[in-house]
């Protein structure tokens, strides 16, 4: 919306001082005549912007021209920076709308506090892109058009039409009445009620999306940290659940750890290694998480583990030897 536009280029003039035509059009990502347009609008309205010729001239506002937002000391400040590094809006495909909000929010915190706050929060860094092994963490692709219905429905209590892929099933089209999203790691879902029953669904496994006018079927307050847990307890606890019993290299015990469902046993054979009693949602996600460890771990039961890892194993190794 251009009053948005508006609105932007008039708080990156306050945080840079001058900025030329086309460092605006870069930041606001319209055309440089777009962005003459938009200073005429301002000079029209009475926003004291004025242009300033030469090679390092640009557009400015005159000294003085600021607002401040009172009641915030310095930690406070950092906090609202540092909650704006994280990633999760991403999730929500809010990331441009959260750039803007924290723009607003530097630019109207007390001068004696804008620089210290601003200073102190390059100094964290929340949830980068890669790992210390440079493993990138890729955040999932939802497209903007299925995250604007979504949220719409969400906030607009209607119900909500999805065309769902679970896994290893069809795509098949569902109407739901939604009650919260949550991300996780990166990862976005939609809390919602099908028929009564609770029901979990990925961001990134919905294809399409469409807002009805029906009003949803929901409380009118909901506690979703609460509805999280809960839905997390029933998921871990359900399913094709197995149990593996497996050895694995002291330095790899966490890496068995976050990924189990639960450790129900632990002990320390002789030479150093260490025997777990895991549980896994189902059998793919057992032998996935073996398989990352490499030689790290052993799976010891069950029997067909053993042979899955062993069959898997073994076709690596032919294709290599067919090639060599």
């Amino acid at each position: 919306m251009r009053a948005d536009r508006l609105v932007s280029l008039v708080l990156l003039l306050r945080q840079h001082g001058r900025l030329s035509a086309t460092a605006l059009a870069r930041e606001l990502e319209v055309s440089t005549r777009t962005v003459l347009r938009d200073i005429e609008a301002l000079s029209a309205a009475g926003v004291p912007v004025y242009a300033e010729r030469g090679r390092h001239g640009g557009f400015a506002l005159l000294p003085g021209f600021r607002t401040e937002l009172t009641g915030l000391n310095h930690d406070e400040a950092l906090a609202l920076l540092v909650a704006g590094s994280r990633r999760g809006a991403q999730a929500f495909g809010l990331g441009s709308a959260l750039a803007s909000a924290m723009l607003k929010v530097v630019d109207a915190l007390p001068e004696s506090y804008r620089d210290t706050a601003a200073g102190a929060a390059e100094r964290l860094l929340i949830d980068p892109e890669t790992d210390l092994l440079s493993r990138r963490l890729v955040a999932e692709e939802v497209p903007d058009a299925v995250v604007a219905e979504v949220l719409r429905a969400v906030f607009a209590g209607h119900k909500l039409r999805i065309h769902y892929a679970a896994a290893d099933q069809t795509p098949k089209w569902r109407t739901v009445d939604p009650i919260g999203l949550v991300t996780v790691r990166d990862r976005g879902y939609l809390l919602a009620t099908r028929s009564g029953a609770d029901r979990t669904y990925r961001l990134s496994r919905i294809l399409a999306a469409k807002e009805l006018a029906e009003p949803a079927q929901r409380p009118d307050r909901v506690d979703l940290d609460r509805a999280w847990q809960e839905r997390s307890t029933r998921f871990r606890t359900g399913g094709d659940q197995v149990t593996v019993l497996v050895r694995v290299d002291p330095a790899r015990r966490e890496d068995v750890v976050s990924t189990a469902l639960a450790v129900l046993a632990e002990e320390s054979d002789s030479d150093g290694r260490l025997r777990l009693e895991v549980t896994f949602q189902d059998p793919r996600h057992a032998e996935w998480a073996l398989w990352q460890l490499t030689t790290d771990a052993e799976a010891l039961a069950p029997r067909w583990l053993r042979d899955s890892l062993r069959n898997r194993a073994a076709a690596i190794a032919a294709r290599y030897a067919a090639s060599s």
